[in-house]
């Protein structure tokens, strides 16, 4: 890890997708000249603007080993995230570039998006407000229309995928709504209210199943088709955390099939998506896709913005926070 640089010329801090925040971010309070952009498509686009910098700032701008190679200068890359996915880690972690990222900002805004897929998908809000659209409502002889069955979240067991601090915070919230709470997570968990399980029960027994990894080598697509098959017919399964934790067609197939009962997902493995994303083109009364805002309430990214800086002027005293390269 290096630290700030000794340089006396100020820093160029540059910012790559500046409209990815929508937030205040205040400039750090030492020397330096600051660029930003509103995004910045592409190898070519990347490298031109950052030469010469010192700080790349960066939310979903990737920053691969070819690119390092050609920003000598580079000595900080602030990602404006939790995942750090985009960049080549060990390529940074080679070159001596301070690479940090922003950890729990998003505690109250993710497991509520979380919490909202559930309860929608629980209470068939899509589908049912697909028929007040379509008259049949109106065209009924009672006061209520019935045709899909709701469940409640009360009593039925929410499975957790990895128990981080956003995996905590809606296990808090699932208990608060009187669901029973099981997780499979690689540390040990000894919080109350809390059951831990191995994979294949938390796939067997969870009424909806929940995702809050990170995206690795071991994490992608675990969950497929053969994992899915193992759910109950009853089971949702929802997403907030990473779009490739999930083989994208296998879903697809099995929500046609009524192999799991519905779906809420947040996060595609490729963002912003293709045309032929199978998810994409679902039209599926209990499919729910939001184009990864779960993360985005003012509040959270006013404090991610926060952070953010916080995180540069750490590495220019020398004392850098949040890193993980």
């Amino acid at each position: 890890m290096t630290a700030a640089s000794t340089s006396p010329h100020p820093h160029r801090i540059v910012f790559l997708d500046r409209d990815s925040l929508i937030a205040s971010v205040r400039r750090p309070a030492f020397a330096h000249s600051w660029e930003e952009f509103p995004y910045t498509k592409g190898s070519e686009q990347t490298l031109a603007r950052l030469q010469g910098a010192t700080i790349a700032i960066t939310n979903k701008v990737p920053l691969r080993a070819a690119e390092l190679a050609q920003l000598p200068a580079l000595r900080m890359i602030a990602v404006a995230a939790t995942g750090t996915d985009i960049l080549d880690l060990p390529a940074c972690r080679e070159r001596g570039i301070v690479v940090a990222n922003i950890r729990d900002y998003a505690r109250a805004t993710v497991p509520e998006h979380t919490v909202a897929l559930m309860l929608a998908l629980r209470r068939q809000l899509v589908a049912y407000r697909a028929d007040v659209e379509a008259g049949l409502w109106q065209a009924s002889g009672r006061f209520c229309l019935f045709g899909h069955p709701i469940r409640d979240l009360a009593g039925s067991r929410l499975g957790l995928l990895g128990y981080g601090a956003l995996g905590k915070a809606v296990a808090q919230l699932g208990r608060a709504f009187g669901m029973q709470v099981i997780v499979h997570n690689r540390s040990p968990i000894e919080d109350e209210g809390v059951t831990p399980v191995g994979f294949d029960e938390l796939l067997a027994s969870s009424d909806v199943l929940s995702l809050h990894l990170p995206l690795t080598d071991k994490t992608r697509n675990i969950i497929g088709a053969k994992e899915l098959a193992r759910m109950q017919p009853t089971s949702l399964l929802i997403n907030t955390a990473r779009g490739g934790l999930v083989d994208e067609a296998a879903l697809a197939d099995a929500l046609t099939r009524g192999v799991i009962a519905g779906a809420g997902f947040d996060v595609l493995s490729k963002e912003p998506p293709l045309p032929d994303n199978p998810l994409l083109n679902l039209r599926l009364p209990n499919f729910i896709l939001t184009p990864h805002t779960a993360w985005a309430s003012g509040e959270a990214m006013q404090k991610l913005a926060d952070i953010l800086i916080g995180n540069v002027e750490a590495f220019e005293r020398g004392a850098p926070t949040n890193v993980v390269a």
